[in-house]
């Protein structure tokens, strides 16, 4: 008899399971209805003062045998996870996002295929200042194998006195030296009128971190072929990098590369504090490749190489550092730019390192 009542008691939880099974489900499809609705009409997903009414009013319907504070427990917890469901959505509906798109976007710059596993250096001095100072650096790259040369020629400046760049001029000698020496030329663009101009000398269009979220610079970069180069803003939250770059794929451009700059902290000692998990949280969370621009992240010479040693142990595509002929005399960054010694030195211990993987 009492084999047999066990037997009925386990078939009624089992159905109950179920039951609840069902029901949790039917209420997890009715919360992503609601969560299209709200979006539609530009309200915030989570509202907490709806979910304590919602509380109270099950608290108050509550006859046992569980308590008020086990109901509160169980239930903040089926809208937690609701939460999350929409969340989760909202992420697959991401074209950045990985699941949308599970395979690597492989970006093909001439003979280079930046996101397919192999390591990339991006290289060139801060600013573009003249032809043989580009000359003098771009033919360094080439002897070290290095194929994408970077050099600013529209430069925003904190300060309105210093040195904003050479324009359009300062493009044309990219290209120039570029195609003397086979290069691809990386440049970034600050105006969103420039980005016509633009294309027709630059391989890839840097976005710095003080536009990361210039929206009408980044729908013009995503109104056109050509790669882009996304920065990470100064206090950027990955959610907004993310979104940021989602500005550029919605118009288009698939072509997109994403870098960690470091951030602002209230440390002192470097210029900025290079966020390394970015790297693995931006690989998991995103199908687009990933750099790591150790110059600016830092801005001392003496820990480059740690930090580029760092960002490919982290899974980042490749690392982007400031290279000038005599970094002393530089008309802006002096400080931490290395020279073309100094660079020759950091790339023969960064093979030595073994974490740089030669594009075979």
């Amino acid at each position: 008899m009492s084999e047999h009542l066990l037997d009925e008691l386990r078939q009624r939880l089992d159905d109950i399971n179920l039951q609840l099974l069902e029901l949790l489900n039917k209420r997890a499809a009715l919360v992503k209805e609601l969560g299209e609705v709200k979006k539609k009409s530009g309200v915030k997903k989570f509202d907490p003062v709806r979910e304590k009414e919602m509380l109270d009013r099950l608290v108050q319907q509550n006859q046992g045998p569980f308590d008020d504070q086990t109901i509160r427990y169980l239930f903040k917890q089926i809208f937690k996870a609701s939460l999350q469901l929409q969340v989760d959505d909202h992420k697959k509906a991401l074209l950045v996002s990985r699941k949308r798109q599970s395979e690597n976007t492989v970006i093909q710059l001439g003979e280079v295929a930046i996101g397919a596993g192999s390591s990339s250096i991006i290289a060139g001095p801060c600013s573009v200042e003249s032809y043989e100072q580009v000359y003098e650096v771009a033919k360094a790259l080439k002897e070290q194998g290095v194929k994408l040369l970077r050099g600013g020629a529209f430069k925003p400046r904190t300060s309105p006195y210093d040195f904003q760049g050479l324009g359009e001029e300062g493009l044309k000698i990219l290209r120039e030296v570029a195609d003397e020496f086979g290069l691809k030329v990386i440049s970034e663009i600050v105006n969103p009128s420039d980005i016509e101009m633009a294309v027709r000398y630059v391989d890839v269009i840097q976005i710095g971190a003080r536009n990361m979220q210039n929206f009408e610079l980044l729908k013009a970069a995503g109104s056109v072929n050509t790669p882009v180069l996304l920065k990470r803003g100064l206090s950027a939250t990955m959610e907004e990098f993310m979104f940021a770059a989602e500005y550029i794929l919605s118009r288009g451009n698939t072509q997109v590369m994403l870098c960690e700059r470091g951030i602002r902290t209230y440390e002192k000692w470097t210029r900025n504090t290079l966020d390394i998990s970015a790297v693995p949280i931006l690989k998991n969370e995103s199908h687009l490749p990933v750099f790591v621009d150790v110059t600016h992240a830092t801005g001392r010479r003496d820990i480059l190489l740690p930090c580029a040693k760092a960002a490919l142990a982290a899974g980042a595509d490749g690392v982007m550092l400031e290279v000038h002929p005599n970094p002393a005399v530089a008309l802006s960054d002096a400080r931490q730019q290395i020279d073309i010694p100094s660079f020759v030195q950091f790339m023969e211990e960064l093979r030595a390192s073994q974490l740089f993987r030669e594009e075979k």
